[in-house]
């Protein structure tokens, strides 16, 4: 029996690993594709458009200030503003000549249990997790049409895994995911759409779920961000656009669970509160007092 060497990757490729997200197939190089990436100047974004750029891609970020990042140019635009979204992918698209990728990357997270009725944080993270990425795709359609490009989401282990005291996060990434299900069914067949799965990589946007006391330290495990980008440069040098990408194997087991077995995932996550309750974990944390309370 003989072994067939992997081919070598195209030139100005950067080398993607395939062991712990087996894909299959070829590698689409990555040079000369026009990426655009929001949330660049986040922790995700600034890695992101680094390794699209250090791949040979041309990248134009999106972010609320228009600072350029290493030297790529970044577009300011405030998604949660409609009447910005559509002259800034333009714009973007513009400075690119064409458009072959767009990552809708940009979010916002912060505590917000389901219990009580739904204020600003919660508008918030639905403006720009669900309707900022959904202006955003709307935007660029119909260049991305043209050169039969792709998008991809960045939703969260959260989508298909919820878990208390976080309603906001989960319900707008689910309703992502929802939205790309749908925009799949609609363009497929001209645009590849991907959604990639992250759990919890440690950034600022966990900083105010902490402050609230409602740390998930315990509950979801920290996985390191470099993983998560070669999930989504994987994902877009596959040779066809993979559907759901989990960005660990770890991850995929989750998301198994969570699909194929969802009350054993819930029994799984209540045992975890009651430690951390019994713990005394969320004593100082207002939020949590009526979770608390019914526990006890």
């Amino acid at each position: 029996m003989t072994t067939r060497r992997r081919p070598p990757a195209a030139g100005g490729e950067l080398p993607i690993p395939r062991r712990r997200l087996p894909l299959g197939g070829r590698r689409l190089p990555l040079a000369n594709r026009r990426v655009v990436v929001t949330g660049a100047a986040g922790t995700f974004g600034r890695r992101l458009c680094a390794a699209f750029a250090g791949a040979g891609a041309s990248v134009v970020g999106l972010d609320l200030r228009a600072e350029p990042i290493d030297g790529i140019d970044v577009l300011g635009c405030d998604l949660a503003d409609p009447a910005a979204v559509g002259p800034a992918v333009a714009a973007a698209i513009d400075r690119l000549g064409g458009i072959d990728l767009l990552v809708n990357n940009a979010g916002l997270g912060g505590p917000a249990p389901a219990e009580l009725p739904p204020g600003e944080v919660v508008r918030q993270q639905l403006e720009v997790n669900l309707l900022g990425a959904w202006r955003t795709t709307a935007a660029a359609l119909d260049a991305l049409v043209a050169a039969r490009g792709r998008v991809i989401f960045v939703a969260s282990r959260m989508a298909v895994l919820p878990l208390p005291l976080a309603a906001a996060y989960g319900v707008s990434k689910r309703a992502l995911v929802a939205y790309a299900d749908a925009l799949r069914l609609e363009v497929g067949t001209h645009v590849g759409v991907s959604v990639v799965y992250p759990s919890m990589v440690a950034s600022p946007i966990h900083a105010s779920t902490s402050a609230a006391g409602l740390s998930l330290d315990g509950v979801s495990r920290f996985e390191p961000l470099d993983g998560v980008v070669a999930a989504i440069l994987r994902a877009a040098s596959a040779p066809r656009a993979p559907r759901d990408v989990a960005t660990t194997r770890r991850g995929r087991l989750e998301m198994a669970l969570a699909r194929h077995a969802p009350a054993l995932a819930d029994r799984l996550v209540r045992r975890t509160v009651r430690t951390r309750i019994a713990a005394g974990d969320l004593d100082a944390a207002p939020l949590a007092a009526g979770m608390v309370r019914r526990h006890r």
